[in-house]
């Protein structure tokens, strides 16, 4: 009986203890909640202590900087005064039966306006010892005056090679060689928080270089959209201090490579206030080759429309969208890619040629660097399952044609030929060129028939196709006036040609 009394409360006294030992436990636990067990790391800090992400020691910025600031370069741009029309509706002038159309013309017109000469100031890199400059399409477009300041003050005149509006980059050449440059590094492997410095010429400084991290991969802010109906935005950002006149400057890594070109600011004022953006290298050196190559860039499509990046939850259902890893598509176009390729609506792209992409931007940055006619390997989820396919990416127009660069002639709208010799000493004259064709461009708000030979531009001879191209460049923006004569007819005619938008 005294066995079992003591078993009995042996076992009361366990059950006890156990139940307050659970208790305390449990209690404690719960004061503890939230809080870090000392030795542990969480699986984020799995790599932390890799050679390739482990913390830097002290990091000295004088040899990046000293490799770099020679070839950066200090751009200057002028725009001449030009008068523009303002496009306002007008009434047919009363007098204009009496004394001909061109009686307006010798009073001053409420349809035109004169904007005065322009000065601006940017950056730009030397890419090679030949005299090759990029920088921002931004910083020269519409200049008529390209020069460029070396740190060491040479200064040259630049002519333009090429641009690109839907990435913002230009490339300029100067005569001469062995000029210094700066040695492409590559932005895939830029990381979050790596040291980068930036160089150029803020506020119209001498040569200045500022330090900061990348804060960010693949940013868009829809600025491009100002200049292209079809831009291209998967930025680096840094806090590095960049200011007006650094656009199309250098944004290098600690060991003085090339990772991106600064593009454009984040700010309320216009000026520093926290963040600036650049182009991947990566980009850049693809923009660069077309631009010198083809005088335009070959821009490659997959083919998709796709859901934008933090759309909003309620947006989401009302289109329909799914929740998953990777960039959902919402249409695939007939005749594209990707229809070719298989990939349907409500698919998941989540590779291209094996590099992950989760967003909007870096799949465009991936496709970006790519041409029409290449061959790339897509991976996409649907309903769960991870598929491949490989296409062949197209130009906009549906090919996989070179798209050729168009010149101010192109945009004209018309057929242009050369007047032949023979006709010219015919006609008792030095030369022109003859509008054959007058098609659905600029020519086709003028006068002008069929058969017209211009002879001159704003009082300038014109002899041939090229003189007439020389002619209209150098008024790009303007209106001018183009003199010529009908074959047949005696008298000669003189036409306005609004030249704005088209250069």
């Amino acid at each position: 009986m005294k066995f079992r009394n003591i078993l009995l409360v042996v076992l009361l006294s366990s059950t006890t203890a156990l139940l307050s030992v659970w208790g305390y436990n449990k209690y404690d636990s719960y004061q503890q909640a939230g809080t870090q067990e000392p030795g542990k790391l969480p699986v984020n800090y799995a790599k932390f202590f890799d050679k390739d992400l482990a913390p830097a020691g002290a990091i000295d910025f004088t040899a990046a900087s000293m490799s770099a600031t020679p070839a950066v370069v200090h751009i200057k741009t002028k725009t001449k005064a030009r008068q523009v029309s303002n496009n306002l509706p007008r009434g047919r002038n009363p007098f204009s039966d009496l004394f001909g159309d061109g009686f307006e013309d010798l009073f001053d017109s409420p349809r035109s306006r004169t904007i005065p000469e322009q000065r601006a100031s940017g950056s730009g890199v030397f890419i090679s010892n030949d005299g090759y400059i990029v920088t921002n399409n931004h910083v020269i477009d519409g200049a008529d005056d390209i020069n460029v300041t070396l740190p060491n003050r040479r200064s040259y005149k630049a002519t333009l090679v090429g641009t690109d509006p839907s990435t913002d980059i230009a490339v300029l050449k100067v005569e001469g060689k062995n000029f210094p440059y700066i040695v492409y590094g590559n932005s895939d492997e830029v990381k979050l928080g790596q040291w980068v410095l930036a160089v150029g010429y803020p506020l119209t400084l001498d040569v200045t270089v500022t330090a900061g991290i990348i804060s960010a991969k693949a940013r868009s802010i829809g600025i491009n959209s100002r200049q292209s109906e079809s831009p291209i935005e998967s930025f680096l950002q840094t806090d590095a201090a960049v200011n007006p006149g650094n656009s199309g400057g250098a944004l290098i890594d600690t060991e003085g490579q090339l990772v991106g070109i600064n593009s454009a600011i984040a700010s309320p004022t216009g000026s520093y206030a926290g963040y600036s953006y650049a182009i991947p290298v990566n980009i850049v050196k693809k923009i660069v080759n077309d631009l010198i190559k083809f005088g335009t860039a070959q821009r490659a499509y997959l083919g998709i429309q796709y859901a934008p990046d933090n759309i909003p939850e309620e947006r989401k259902k009302e289109m329909g969208i799914k929740e998953g890893d990777g960039v959902y598509v919402t249409e695939v176009p007939a005749g594209g890619a990707a229809a070719a390729g298989g990939i349907k609506k409500g698919d998941f792209v989540t590779k291209i040629n094996g590099i992950a992409v989760t967003t909007g931007p870096e799949m465009v940055e991936q496709v970006t660097r790519y041409k029409p006619g290449d061959k790339v390997t897509i991976t996409y989820v649907r309903e769960g399952k991870e598929n491949t396919t490989t296409l062949t990416l197209k130009n906009k127009v549906g090919n996989t044609d070179v798209v050729k660069s168009q010149t101010i002639i192109d945009k004209l709208g018309a057929e242009l030929v050369t007047l032949e010799k023979q006709k010219a000493a015919a006609y008792d004259i030095p030369g022109g060129v003859v509008v054959k064709k007058v098609g659905s461009g600029a020519f086709k708000n003028t006068r002008i028939q069929d058969g017209f030979v211009i002879t001159m531009v704003n009082g300038k001879e014109i002899t041939s196709v090229e003189q007439l191209k020389q002619a209209l460049d150098a008024n790009k923006g303007t209106t001018v006036k183009l003199e010529g004569i009908y074959p047949g007819y005696e008298s000669s005619y003189g036409y306005p040609l609004n030249l704005s938008g088209l250069d």
